[in-house]
């Protein structure tokens, strides 16, 4: 899927070996409300749209892949399938850390409660890993593996069309399968927030401090309202970042991220860049027409 200003584009490798293009013009949120353009505003805004059409681009992809005697997907199916994974990832990523966490001041001898810094030290550090794990998990499953190659596809063909070279094969190959505004790094950038964010405002909220399974529950539902003013400033972060990736500020800001893309981001075979390129080329084509209207 590859998506401008406005146009979207997703391009599909068909079991008989051709490529299906499906391109459209895109309207952000925030070209029809201006006000969610602007700065820490724009991030929760920009994340969801890319829930979205991220969520639209999986079922075009898996309807145009399956073969016509099989049955197509629904949307029963895949609201499903997003909520068994949301239950997952508060799970996972969320509550267990967390009560990790206050199980550690048993370790230690010391209590640890979300009004603690170590708290929040260590819970960021089990997130980070259960989320590295995970990653490097899934990564062993074949299926999940050409998801991330098609990932590197993507990457090298944005970085040839950024460095102004032409859109084929052989200027694509050339590039890394990293690209600093991934959405890998948005995720490690927002861990490194929330951190920050969290320290300062649990011990604000004493009630909010306080041991149980119920209080847990509580802090956790409270962290997840709080990912997105958390969202909103890593966006920037990121955003700034991408614009001065030669600055060395951005480079330590962005190399965990550029890093862990080495787990998400990997290198694709020649047929998965000429269905990167096709979706570039595509939604390209569609932003200049969308540019040259007289609207």
């Amino acid at each position: 899927m590859m998506r401008s200003p406005k146009a979207l584009a997703v391009a599909v490798r068909r079991p008989d070996g051709t490529v299906l293009v499906k391109d459209e013009p895109f309207i952000s949120f925030g070209d029809r409300y201006p006000l969610f353009k602007k700065p820490f505003l724009r991030g929760p805004v920009v994340l969801l749209e890319a829930l979205v059409t991220g969520v639209q681009a999986l079922t075009f992809s898996a309807h145009a892949a399956l073969d016509e005697e099989e049955e197509k997907l629904g949307w029963g199916s895949l609201i499903l399938t997003l909520g068994g994974a949301f239950l997952l990832a508060f799970g996972l990523f969320g509550f267990l850390p967390h009560w990790l966490s206050s199980m550690a001041g048993y370790v230690t001898g010391r209590p640890l409660t979300t009004a603690n810094f170590a708290f929040h030290i260590i819970d960021g550090i089990l997130k980070l890993l259960f989320i590295f794990l995970y990653i490097w998990g899934i990564s062993l499953f074949q299926e999940i593996r050409r998801v991330f190659q098609y990932h590197g596809a993507e990457h090298k063909s944005i970085c040839a069309y950024e460095a102004g070279e032409p859109l084929d094969l052989e200027h694509a190959r050339r590039h890394e399968t990293a690209h600093p505004r991934c959405g890998t790094s948005f995720i490690l950038v927002v861990l490194l927030v929330s951190l920050l964010i969290f320290t300062v405002f649990f011990p604000m909220v004493p009630a909010l401090t306080k041991t149980g399974l119920t209080n847990h529950l509580v802090q956790v539902l409270v962290k997840v309202v709080l990912m997105f003013p958390i969202a909103a400033i890593a966006y920037e972060i990121i955003r700034w970042g991408g614009r001065h990736q030669r600055s060395p500020l951005a480079k330590i800001l962005l190399w965990p991220g550029l890093f862990t893309q080495r787990l998400t981001a990997l290198e694709p075979d020649d047929t998965m860049l000429e269905v990167a390129l096709a979706a570039l080329k595509a939604v390209l084509a569609r932003e200049n027409q969308v540019t040259a209207s007289p609207e």
